[in-house]
């Protein structure tokens, strides 16, 4: 086994790790070793084609149809340099004070959130986009909340040179969202720290990583890694885990941290989502411009967000119920569909949660509870609301039956769709906004880290990322993610001293 020494060992490198990475470049200035492991390939810029099939096999852990273990929801998380922030679609969104205050962690104020996450906006070029560049499939969201009164709000999004390509989850072909994999981790390394990809965290033991480093497949995307093939035990005086909410919990499961900390894996959710479309007479730019600008918060209200989305023929394909000629005939319709995102809001309920198996395998166990089953009906309701509103002549509703409703039926939704059509495994329901398992709190009985990602009992290990949040967020974390992230980045710079000189 190859023996590496280093001061700060950062697993992973999206919107936790690549932010800590670059918090900690100064350590490098003073002669203390950084390495960033990343489990995933760094592609060249040529290699972002947009092409569904090549791109999710590239960017995606299972090809982003890794499946919990009921097998009725399939969560999406980024395995590649920069981690889900190359392949989500930039919307960048401050955490409600409701959300934070409701958290109830001892020393993490909502203001300081806030404060960080108005700092990374502004490094990440977040901006709301100019009319001129919002898409039919957005403008008709826009135009059918206001014909039943309400309001959808703009996304601010972290773009910068957009050329509309929509292909935001598949890694930007133009180089134009503002991930860590564009612009902290390029930082953090000018600055000296090291990333280390195509390298995966088998187990943490005291003060010290086991890697595993691996060579690029045949016809795989992706450099090889800076490092030789095989295994290496890579001794630090602090480690921190940031591999997102499935990743970190899994991997201190693995490494027998369960023992000290009986909250481990505990408390996940995910906003399960499905995607509706609504069919217009007419063609529609849906598939040109950037996909997610407008968004209905409903989460205080009824438990739900709604959002414009595009998503490619295949994820719209399976997210379509049904088969056959009436399935046939709404894909042909593909560029006349309009498609809007429903999310539940879900809660941390016990149960659901991550786990390991005896052989260390990641498993994500998942149950729907009444409620989100609910919010997921009133969403699907508004949704047709939305889409009739605005012109469309047929909605397709997974929580309808049949699931097909035309423009006659527009007065009759309440009627039509019900929490009862909800049935796990046929309704196709994904996730990508993965949060918990590593919850801050204040003690190992109730939680994993402090308000500052320090492991309680373990000084040395540190967590930066969405694992972190206690319960759902309500809305995309990647800010909040990147504001705790500096939090634990912050409070591991002001404990340097005793770490290094143990």
């Amino acid at each position: 086994m190859n023996r590496i020494q280093a001061d700060v060992v950062i697993i992973g490198s999206g919107a936790g790790g690549g932010t800590i990475a670059q918090a900690l470049a100064p350590l490098t200035a003073d002669g203390k070793k950084v390495l960033v492991l990343e489990q995933g390939a760094r592609l060249r810029d040529d290699e972002y084609t947009g092409v569904e099939s090549d791109m999710a096999r590239a960017l995606y852990e299972d090809s982003g149809g890794f499946l919990t273990e009921q097998g009725t929801l399939t969560l999406a998380f980024g395995r590649t340099y920069g981690g889900s922030t190359a392949v989500y679609t930039g919307t960048s969104l401050i955490a409600p004070e409701r959300v934070i205050r409701a958290w109830d962690v001892p020393d993490l104020d909502h203001d300081d959130i806030a404060r960080r996450c108005r700092n990374f906006a502004a490094q990440n070029h977040v901006h709301l986009l100019p009319d001129d560049e919002i898409n039919d499939n957005n403008r008709l969201f826009e135009l059918g909340c206001r014909r039943i009164g309400l309001a959808a709000e703009q996304f601010p999004v972290n773009v910068n040179g957009c050329r509309g390509s929509s292909l935001c989850n598949l890694g930007c072909p133009n180089a134009a969202k503002m991930g860590t994999d564009r612009v902290q981790l390029p930082a953090a390394e000018t600055a000296g720290v090291e990333v280390v990809t195509r390298a995966e965290a088998l187990r943490i033991e005291e003060r010290a990583v086991i890697a595993r480093v691996s060579r690029p497949l045949d016809g795989e995307k992706g450099l090889p890694s800076a490092w030789e093939p095989g295994e290496y035990r890579i001794e630090a005086s602090a480690v921190v885990v940031a591999g997102g909410a499935v990743g970190s919990p899994a991997l201190l499961l693995r490494s027998g941290f369960g023992r000290l900390l009986p909250r481990l894996g505990e408390g996940f959710t995910c906003h399960p989502a499905f995607i509706l479309v609504g069919e217009h007479e007419e063609r529609i730019t849906n598939d040109v411009g950037h996909p997610k600008s407008f968004y209905l918060d409903r989460a205080q209200e009824e438990g739900y967000v709604l959002e414009t989305c595009m998503y490619f023929p295949f994820i719209t394909a399976k997210n379509l119920t049904g088969f056959g000629p009436d399935h046939s005939a709404l894909m042909k319709a593909f560029p006349r569909l309009q498609m809007i995102l429903v999310l539940a809001c879900d809660r941390a309920v016990p149960g659901n949660r991550v786990s390991v198996s005896g052989k260390g395998v990641t498993r994500v166990h998942y149950e729907f509870t009444p409620e989100v089953r609910s919010s997921l009906a009133r969403a699907t309701v508004m949704a047709a609301r939305i889409f009739f509103a605005a012109g469309a002549v047929r909605v397709h509703a997974p929580l309808a039956s049949p699931p097909l409703l035309t423009r006659g039926q527009a007065d009759q939704l309440d009627q039509k769709i019900s929490a009862h059509e909800f049935l796990p495994g046929r309704t196709s329901v994904s996730a990508a906004h993965l949060m918990g398992g590593c919850a801050m709190g204040r003690t190992p009985e109730d939680s994993v880290t402090d308000a500052w990602g320090r492991v309680h009992g373990v000084p040395w290990l540190r967590i930066g990322d969405s694992s972190l949040f206690p319960d759902s967020l309500e809305i995309n974390p990647y800010l909040t993610i990147m504001a705790l992230a500096d939090r634990t980045a912050e409070a591991l710079m002001g404990d340097s001293a005793a770490l290094f000189d143990s």
